[in-house]
């Protein structure tokens, strides 16, 4: 089931009706702020649980580099 060109001229009709042509640009403008909003917010969260995962690690004080976890096996090389 799809929407066609017919269905979508239809609604947009039917939205013209309801909310009036001159609050369609005011509509219109709103929807697009919302959505650009969405997706800035949906950006942010993601950067913000790298941040959190990065930071969440534990350092060794000595050399700065990350302790191993139990989810991280640790290998042993044998010379």
């Amino acid at each position: 089931m799809s929407i066609g060109p017919l269905e979508i001229i239809l609604l947009i009709v039917i939205i013209a009706l309801v909310f009036g042509a001159r609050k369609l640009p005011e509509l219109g403008k709103g929807l697009g702020q919302g959505i650009k909003e969405f997706k800035r917010e949906t950006r942010h969260g993601e950067d913000r649980a790298a941040v959190t995962d990065v930071s969440s690690r534990q350092l060794d004080p000595a050399t700065g580099a990350p302790l191993h976890t139990p989810a991280e096996p640790v290998t042993e090389r044998r010379s």
